[in-house]
């Protein structure tokens, strides 16, 4: 069988000898699968094996395009997984971690770009440079927490509470969302480019997609976060008002850019006894739970690939980047869930799909300034960002001064609500996402991970609880 096996699995000379630059020693046989797929596409080009061969043996000389075709939607796939072809070759000859064509950025000499969206992109690993993402800073957490309760965010987060309105807000993007300031993510309408949609989930920007080849919807991780200065926080607070931080509870204020790489002190706090809580990246950065109406519908899928698709599909096979909605079944299913799991379509997140998908994330809620359960709208086409990690770590820094409960409070964050064709809130006949035929609730692990780890470090909360409070 060894031999047979070994007759099958012939390697062309020219794949080995673009093998011979790999970077990394990880995923071994999807780098050769990539490499193949692209010889074959060269082969047809006069001189373009040459030019990226040249390119990848001299990488301090200036090189050509080496180019292939656009697919329809941007994308090139490999062994059942689909990416953009310069990130893919990228990842191959140059940063074996890199995941986002949002960490790419083309140089001056290259005229293919895949952002130019001509016919032919380049895939010429020296024509990018990589952009590197801030880093994620501990929090400091005191030993021994002084925090007065007078400065407590309790209050304000009750009031935030019982200010609620009895149904969630609405909004479509792009028309009720304004232009973002220059620190946060971008939110932008696009038609099928294949541009990679972002709805940064979690560690330093998992994102949430959902895909052009059918039903489906994909989560991905992008970028490991790295370890950077640490974020001083203290509770050990003045006799006066906190400082004039944003404070979780100020959803209607917009979140300011934060591009720090130098330790984050709040103004007025005193350095005491503080220990670091760093963020660490969980086996499983996130878990997706299926609904239909308020009935949730098998197990919880556990992520560890960077890049999972959730779809409608039957695929039996136990394929751990892929959450296949068709296996379940439910003995409450109507014909009004059926039929919207028929049309849960291509959504990326950017949604591809011909139908609109629902998003409540409390994360992209305060960087647009709206009420926190606001329902944001994607039609297709268009994309948006649903989780900001380096929002997310200033908030936790800023929390920390302010008390136990607007830490805790930061958990709402950590779960994303997303509701496939059908919307819900005050603009529709649905109050609740459980009235809504199929939907999906993300928990982000390495987020609550931190938080519990902060927490813990806090200990007990200062405001006494009784059988009547």
């Amino acid at each position: 069988m060894t031999s047979m096996s070994s007759l099958f699995s012939f390697t062309s000379p020219a794949v080995k000898r673009l093998l011979g630059w790999k970077q990394g020693d990880e995923e071994e046989k999807w780098a050769e699968k990539a490499v193949d797929a692209l010889v074959k596409k060269l082969k047809k080009k006069k001189g373009a094996m040459e030019d990226l061969e040249k390119a990848l043996s001299c990488p301090g000389q200036t090189s050509k395009c080496v180019t292939i075709p656009r697919s329809l939607d941007g994308r090139l796939q490999v062994s059942h997984r689909k990416g953009l072809p310069h990130v893919i070759y990228c990842r191959v000859w140059r940063w074996p971690d890199l995941q986002s064509h949002h960490e790419l950025k083309p140089l001056e000499v290259c005229e293919y770009p895949f952002g130019s969206k001509q016919k032919e992109v380049c895939i010429n690993p020296y024509h990018y440079k990589r952009v590197e993402s801030p880093v994620l800073p501990p929090v400091l957490v005191p030993r021994h927490s002084e925090f007065n309760p007078q400065h407590s965010l309790l209050v304000q987060f009750r009031n935030l509470t019982h200010n609620e309105p009895h149904m969630p807000l609405n909004a479509t993007f792009p028309e009720s969302f304004q232009q973002p300031h220059s620190g946060g993510g971008s939110s932008s309408g696009g038609g099928v480019s294949g541009e990679e949609v972002e709805a940064v989930l979690f560690p330093s920007r998992p994102t949430l997609r959902i895909p052009r080849p059918q039903p489906a919807a994909v989560l991905i991780q992008t970028l490991r976060p790295a370890r950077g200065p640490p974020v001083h926080s203290s509770s050990q607070l003045t006799p006066h008002p906190p400082p004039t931080c944003p404070p979780t509870s100020s959803w209607a204020r917009r979140a300011s850019p934060w591009r720090r790489s130098s330790p984050l002190v709040a103004p007025n706090m005193p350095r005491g006894d503080v220990q670091p809580v760093e963020y660490e990246e969980p086996s499983h950065w996130c878990s997706i739970v299926y609904y239909e109406l308020n009935n949730r519908v098998g197990e919880a899928y556990h992520a560890s690939s960077t890049s999972v698709l959730v779809d409608g599909f039957t695929d039996p096979s136990n394929n751990k980047n892929r959450f296949c909605l068709g296996l379940l079944s439910n003995v409450n299913r109507n014909s009004t869930i059926e039929n919207t799991r028929r049309h849960i379509g291509k959504v990326y997140a950017e949604c591809l799909s011909d139908t609109s998908i629902f998003v409540q994330s409390r994360n992209c809620n305060y960087h647009h300034g709206f009420h926190p359960t606001t329902v944001c709208k994607i039609p297709s086409g268009c994309s948006l960002k649903i989780f900001n990690n380096q929002e997310f770590a200033q908030l936790l820094a800023q929390s920390v001064n302010h008390g136990f409960e607007a830490v805790y409070e930061l958990t709402k964050m950590c779960t994303i609500r997303m509701s496939f064709v059908k919307g819900w809130g005050a603009e529709y006949h649905r109050q609740d996402v459980t009235s809504t035929p199929c939907w999906i609730e993300v928990h982000l692990h390495g987020p609550l991970q931190w938080l519990d780890k902060v927490l813990t470090q806090m200990g007990s909360p200062l405001n006494p609880i009784s059988s009547v409070s």
